[in-house]
């Protein structure tokens, strides 16, 4: 008698290779109006800085908004910051004490 083992195993194997190049092309098929900038927001004390990088072809405009703690404390927002086809872009903010909150908000350039 065969073993079954080896039928099954070359089945899978032809299995895996046409899935794979159509699992593929399904990702790549994402637009990229859905797709902006990947940011790094780093908070150090009362300090906050955003790092911007925009890896797509349209340009992405990146506003850094911060939160303080303190109900005294003004909370702020930047300028929005036009992040063209492979550029990087730095933001930053700042509270008087401690920061509650940062993050970044997308925009397309119109």
């Amino acid at each position: 008698m065969r073993p079954l083992h080896r039928p099954v195993c070359a089945a899978l194997a032809v299995a895996c290779v046409l899935i794979l190049p159509a699992e593929a092309a399904a990702h790549a098929a994402v637009p990229a109006e859905s797709s902006g900038a990947a940011c790094r927001v780093r908070v150090e004390a009362s300090d906050v800085t955003a790092y911007c990088h925009n890896p797509y072809p349209e340009p992405d405009l990146v506003r850094l908004h911060v939160e303080c703690a303190r109900w005294w404390d003004l909370d702020g927002d930047t300028f929005p910051v036009v992040a063209g086809p492979a550029q990087t872009v730095r933001l930053d903010g700042r509270c008087w004490k401690e920061v509650r909150a940062a993050w970044v908000s997308h925009a397309r350039e119109s």
